[in-house]
């Protein structure tokens, strides 16, 4: 059994808007159900739980009946980090699935996943035991200090963006977990991010550059400009 876990908690501050970005409505739809519809139509997916802002699970619940999700199993309520919110998404899952089932966790506001990246997420999975989406950078790349100045240049030929969905053992996120409190790491950036930092291996899947995170409003222009966009035939 997988279990998609999409982590909607986020105030969006960066967004600059009255309500968090996975509310924000499209085309008459909100940004998480767009989500919520693509692991819906995946035969890979058995089950879906959302992690929201407390103020937000009955505004869910509501969009989730009116869209029709049928695989909804749980809105549970984030916590204070990211990392947090996960935790509390995996403590729902093992109410209604063993710890020896699987979860994909998903960037509730990463809505132009497909079917291709989960199916590869999957393969991954089956063949090493976790997957991580990534891309490769193309852009040159330097660090900086002061966000001004270019210091040492990074080989791009090395360098990968990763994305979500993540899939791992529900039981080696919840291992993960408490070894992470007894360590006292409380806030990495993702799961994946958490993982590495634990000494584990990260096996990465194919992600895409349309698999954007929508956190600015230029983020939000290109969403609604690729929801219009179908591929020229003449491009394979």
């Amino acid at each position: 059994m997988i279990t998609a876990l999409l982590t909607a908690a986020g105030t969006g501050t960066r967004m600059g808007q009255d309500i968090p970005k996975q509310f924000l409505h499209v085309n008459n739809k909100p940004i998480i159900i767009y989500t919520m519809e693509v692991f819906e139509k995946d035969p890979n997916i058995d089950g879906i739980v959302i992690v929201t802002l407390e103020s937000w699970v009955e505004v869910v619940r509501a969009y989730a009946k009116q869209f029709n999700i049928t695989k909804l199993k749980d809105i549970v309520v984030g916590g204070s980090t990211g990392q947090e919110s996960i935790a509390n998404g995996i403590k729902s899952i093992v109410k209604f699935a063993s710890e020896d089932s699987t979860v994909l966790i998903h960037d509730g506001n990463r809505p132009l996943v497909t079917s291709e990246i989960i199916s590869s997420a999957v393969a991954t999975f089956n063949q090493y035991g976790s997957a991580v989406a990534a891309i490769p950078t193309v852009e040159a790349v330097f660090t900086s200090h002061d966000a001004l100045i270019a210091e040492d240049s990074v080989p791009r030929e090395i360098l990968y963006r990763t994305q979500t969905p993540h899939i791992y053992p529900v039981k080696d996120v919840i291992s993960a977990h408490l070894e992470a409190s007894k360590k006292g790491i409380s806030n990495t950036a993702a799961t994946c991010a958490l993982m590495h930092e634990l000494g584990k291996k990260v096996y990465f899947s194919k992600g895409a550059e349309t698999n954007l995170k929508i956190t600015t409003v230029d983020d939000l222009l290109i969403f609604k400009a690729l929801l219009t966009t179908r591929k020229d035939d003449f491009i394979r």
